[in-house]
């Protein structure tokens, strides 16, 4: 099966593609379509029609917003296709992290049953582990923290339903949003569908990869994730020596693509502190109570998988030895694996048994660990179908557990 991409679908993902990697040659953006028709919903018209817009009120600002009850599911688009998602803003009147936690954005292409896209509001808009800041992305935005924007092309065939889950215990009292689409273009081939999926460890397994995207049979293209991390609090140490797997197209054990530390994979080095960049940043990094996020955009180097893929992310630390050993003395749960003392690398598993911190020839220095912490991440993928076939999102109290608190009150 070929991807063959013609129409309205085609020039939209030019347009993005330029936009995004700064390519020498602007799209055309002078080329007029008149197989193309540009439309919004939104509270001033939820359905997108022709003509129908801004009618509340005698059209003077009547329907800018909406509340949506605690318990409440609300439709924000169901039109019929073909036609492409170019936009989606959002801003809510309760931005705090339990509310973007306990919301959860659905997106259903061509009258599936089950959703491609199914996320904590929140984290999928980059406000990870439900934090708030002001970024931009090549994909996401919030201009000044109070507002959510994406805009990733997300064509469809035959039907675009969007749905707003407000599965917390308190009403929002104000949603405003609007999502900018276009219809049209009969001569679209094959397109893939936008997905995105979430899941969480609130305690990762001592030595095993945490998973970010898994196990998924099919031909598409991986995005990226947003991942957040909250310290366990029995580690002493820097948390992100852990590095990027992805399995493609039949690997097994090994995989074919794999970093080299978490601050590598997310384009800076050597620790890593606060930014925000077109295809990579890091939004919070709070080291004295241990809450930490990032993201990671394939937008430039695109990682394509043709028959199934999988992406994990190891769980490992790093500190100096004295405060290893005093881990180890305390009990943590901890497994040194690697010592670095600045002219040699020893890697203590590779022997039979594996060394301990204990071996006479084991030297001081700065030394990796498996750790364990709360993981959660939120992988952004397209699909050669509107079906993923991932597990449903984890019920309420296991995504808001320990969100929004800090250290001492977990």
């Amino acid at each position: 099966m070929r991807y063959l991409l013609s129409g309205p679908i085609a020039f939209v993902l030019l347009c993005c593609m330029v936009c995004t990697t700064g390519a020498a040659q602007a799209a055309p953006l002078y080329e007029m379509r008149d197989d193309i028709q540009s439309r919004w919903v939104s509270f001033e018209n939820p359905t997108g029609e022709k003509g129908a817009g801004g009618k509340a009120n005698r059209g003077a600002k009547g329907a800018a917003f909406s509340p949506v009850a605690a318990g409440e599911e609300m439709v924000l688009m169901d039109v019929e296709g073909p036609g492409v998602i170019h936009r989606m803003w959002f801003t809510l009147s309760d931005r705090s992290p339990q509310m973007l936690r306990s919301i959860v954005l659905r997106m259903y292409w061509d009258n599936a049953e089950t959703p491609a896209v199914e996320v904590p509001f929140g984290d999928f808009f980059g406000a990870i582990l439900g934090e708030m800041t002001a970024f931009e992305s090549a994909l996401f935005s919030s201009p000044e923290g109070r507002s959510f924007n994406v805009c990733i092309p997300m064509p469809f065939r035959e039907r675009a339903r969007i749905t707003f889950t407000n599965e917390s215990d308190t009403d929002l009292s104000q949603l405003f949003y609007d999502i900018n689409y276009s219809l049209g273009g009969a001569d679209v081939a094959e397109p893939l569908y936008f997905h995105a999926t979430w899941r969480r460890e609130r305690w990762t397994a001592l030595a095993e990869d945490f998973t970010i995207l898994p196990s998924l049979q099919g031909r598409g293209r991986f995005l990226g994730a947003h991942i957040g991390v909250i310290g366990h609090p029995d580690n002493l140490g820097w948390w992100g020596e852990g590095e990027v797997k992805i399995f493609l197209d039949g690997d097994s054990q090994w995989p074919t693509l794999v970093g080299t530390g978490t601050e590598d994979y997310v384009g800076t080095a050597y620790s890593q502190g606060v930014f925000a960049n077109r295809y990579q940043g890091s939004l919070l990094i709070d080291n004295a109570n241990m809450y930490w996020t990032f993201y990671r955009h394939h937008v430039p180097d695109p990682i394509y998988f043709h028959e199934d893929i999988r992406a994990t992310i190891q769980q490992i630390g790093g500190a100096q030895q004295k405060y290893v050993r005093e881990m180890l003395d305390k009990g943590v749960e901890i497994t040194p694996i690697s010592v670095d003392t600045g002219e040699t690398y020893l890697n203590m598993l590779e022997s039979d048994p594996p060394k301990t911190l204990d071996d006479p020839d084991v030297p001081e220095g700065w030394t990796n660990y498996y750790r364990r912490d709360d993981v959660s991440a939120v992988a952004l993928f397209y699909l050669d179908r509107p079906e993923n076939g991932l597990p449903p999102i984890a019920p309420l109290e296991k995504r808001t557990l320990a969100i929004g608190k800090r250290h001492g009150q977990r």
